[in-house]
């Protein structure tokens, strides 16, 4: 099972340049706003898109959705694992948490 990250450690880390964050939305999502640095890994394409988008497997990867709810960070922070990635988190409080703390996030691709 993935282990959870806080909001609170999610920030620090990207502030220090210590993780990968990996949005597991859809495109159209991704391109409206995503987290400082976001890179897009859509749930249904992981296997497709990892090898590509995260040649090391020891890195420290964050991955999220937009909130609790959503199953998707899950499902991909999951597939990751299974794949050999050693070091996946997953945020699961999501986009929605970090745009109501007030939080900066991106826009575009």
């Amino acid at each position: 099972m993935v282990q959870r990250i806080t909001r609170d450690e999610l920030k620090k880390k990207i502030d220090e340049g210590l993780v990968t964050v990996v949005e597991a939305l859809p495109a159209q999502y991704y391109n409206d706003k995503h987290l400082p640095g976001a890179l897009n890994l859509p749930h249904d394409q992981v296997d497709r898109l990892a090898p590509g988008l995260l040649p090391d497997k020891e890195a420290e990867i964050v991955v999220y959705c937009a909130n609790e709810p959503c199953p998707n960070s899950g499902i991909a922070a999951e597939r990751l694992a299974e794949l050999g990635y050693v070091n996946v988190r997953e945020y699961g409080e999501g986009k929605d948490d970090w745009v109501g703390a007030g939080l900066p996030t991106e826009s575009g691709a």
